[in-house]
């Protein structure tokens, strides 16, 4: 007879193997930038002239570049007893557990997705396959803690409508 799985009391989800690679990004993209802003000393081409000035928006310009690259790896899952809190790129959601009908981690799919009851899917960039056992183990607590959630809040039974037969 299978048991069934405690119920962890949070998790919390990112992506470590995306945090890496777009750190590793990041550096490389500020290192060139700032190369390149050391190697544009002040000189006249005839038609352009490049100074101090240049050479600081070019290094500032790698670190916004470089910021924006790690922006990409920010996401991040946190739940617990009373629902979901999932920060994705630009947008934090938190979702209380009413309103999840399933967590979802498809085979083929790179993340995983909440499906929630009104029909719409909430992707988890947080839990992703890359990340290979720790998304496997974020998922089977998002679902304990569904389930858990679930049968400590039963669905009430609800008669027939007025003209159901």
């Amino acid at each position: 007879m299978p048991t069934t799985p405690a119920v962890p009391a949070s998790v919390t989800a990112v992506p470590r193997r995306l945090r890496l690679i777009c750190g590793a990004a990041a550096a490389v993209v500020v290192v060139a930038m700032a190369v390149v802003a050391a190697l544009l000393t002040s000189s006249s081409t005839g038609v352009v002239t490049f100074g101090l000035a240049d050479q600081v928006a070019v290094a500032g310009l790698g670190l916004f570049v470089g910021a924006g690259i790690m922006a990409l790896s920010a996401s991040r899952v946190d739940a617990d007893a009373d629902g979901v809190r999932v920060r994705n790129v630009l947008v934090r959601r938190e979702l209380p557990w009413e309103l999840v009908r399933a967590v979802r981690f498809d085979r083929a799919a790179s993340c995983a997705s909440l499906e929630m009851t009104y029909g719409d899917e909430v992707v988890l960039l947080a839990v992703r396959a890359a990340d290979g056992e720790r998304a496997a183990t974020a998922v089977e607590g998002l679902r304990a803690l569904l389930a858990s959630w679930r049968a400590a809040h039963p669905e009430p039974v609800r008669g027939p409508l007025l003209y159901d037969d």
